[in-house]
């Protein structure tokens, strides 16, 4: 750590809002499925990308993503998915995790 850089508390910063984490299900239509669309994602907006689970076939591609950062920059990250034709759902319940 840079001399005089202060470590961010993530306590503290999910309080203040400047960081969040948020876990939501997209489903990319078929013309979507082999475009890098996380990648451009995580190039795009100040945000940490983070696949918990996927799975894809030649019709459907299905996956859980953690976005980590701004709750404006996770907001505008959704809205830009949903204009490329992902669907994206939040996931409201904790999934064991094998």
């Amino acid at each position: 750590m840079a001399r005089g850089a202060k470590k961010l508390n993530v306590a503290t910063a999910k309080a203040s809002g400047v960081q969040e984490q948020t876990r939501l299900c997209l489903t990319f239509p078929p013309a979507q499925i082999k475009e890098p669309l996380i990648w451009k994602l995580g190039q795009k907006f100040p945000i940490v990308t983070n696949i918990r689970q996927a799975t894809s076939t030649d019709v459907i591609g299905i996956v859980t993503l953690e976005l980590d950062g701004k709750r404006s920059d996770i907001k505008a990250a959704i809205k830009w998915l949903e204009k490329q034709g992902v669907s994206v759902q939040p996931v409201e319940i904790n999934v064991i995790e094998s």
